[in-house]
């Protein structure tokens, strides 16, 4: 067992060294004096320093971050009812069903998600800029949202429901101080989980965004095709900051409702 979890180790070490190395070799070079990546000269900020003097960045840097919280809000409160209708269908094949064209959103390649709205925005009539970029963003998180959300309400024990109905407790009563309070959990993973793949995401975003409007992963993509430049390395690792930042949230939000409910039991 020593030796198995002994090879584990070495493994797990392996695949975060592959995982990780380019991020933080792209960020090593961010300080870097010079104009490439071949040779560090020494340490400096003013890649950053351009960054955040040049003011179109800064506007791209606000949309993706409004963009990002407003689909994530929106889509967790879709996902979360779309979850919980889910549960409530007593059908099983309907369910399945149900859930199958779920996962569908979810293993479908970006590129297909991205054009099909391309399309269904020109027939529609809908304007690529903030709307549209937002609507995609909305449509493939809440996929998401509904994977995060669905195991704590199957986890969840039908007499607390039936007990509150039986206290005198409303519908409305026992979704707003039974279940939502009970999937808790979920609802924070499915909400940060948006945001993160909202921040990340670029092949939808590609298809759907218009002129006038971009968000930090098209305008990285757009700057490195221009050619090579540590500015890019800078956003870049701005970027990986926050997405870690998004994460030590979370853990810190959900240890804390987990912590608040074994306590409450």
């Amino acid at each position: 067992m020593n030796k198995l979890s002994a090879s584990a180790k070495v493994y797990l070490t392996i695949v975060f060294i592959v995982l990780y190395a380019p991020i933080f070799y792209l960020i090593f070079y961010s300080f870097n004096s010079g104009g490439s990546m071949n040779n560090f000269k020494t340490f400096t900020l003013e890649h950053y320093q351009a960054v955040f003097e040049d003011s179109r960045l800064l506007v791209i840097l606000i949309n993706t971050v409004i963009v990002a919280l407003l689909s994530a809000l929106i889509s967790t409160i879709i996902g979360t009812l779309g979850a919980i209708g889910i549960v409530t269908v007593k059908d099983s094949k309907m369910r399945n069903t149900l859930l199958s064209l779920n996962n569908v959103l979810i293993v479908s390649p970006d590129v297909i998600i991205g054009a099909s709205f391309l399309i269904l925005f020109t027939l529609v009539g809908i304007k690529l800029g903030f709307a549209s970029v937002l609507l995609a963003h909305v449509a493939f998180s809440v996929p998401i949202v509904v994977l995060m959300v669905l195991p704590k309400l199957l986890e969840m024990n039908n007499s607390l429901i039936d007990a509150a109905l039986d206290l005198g407790a409303t519908k409305k009563d026992v979704m707003m101080r039974v279940i939502l309070p009970y999937i808790q959990p979920g609802i924070f993973a499915g909400f940060f989980l948006a945001l993160t793949y909202s921040l990340d995401d670029f092949a939808v975003t590609f298809f759907v965004t218009g002129n006038g409007f971009s968000t930090l992963s098209v305008e990285i993509y757009s700057m490195a095709r221009a050619g090579i430049s540590l500015t890019v390395n800078a956003i870049s690792g701005l970027v990986f900051f926050v997405t870690v930042l998004v994460v030590v949230g979370y853990y810190f939000i959900t240890s804390r409702t987990n912590k608040r409910m074994e306590g409450q039991r």
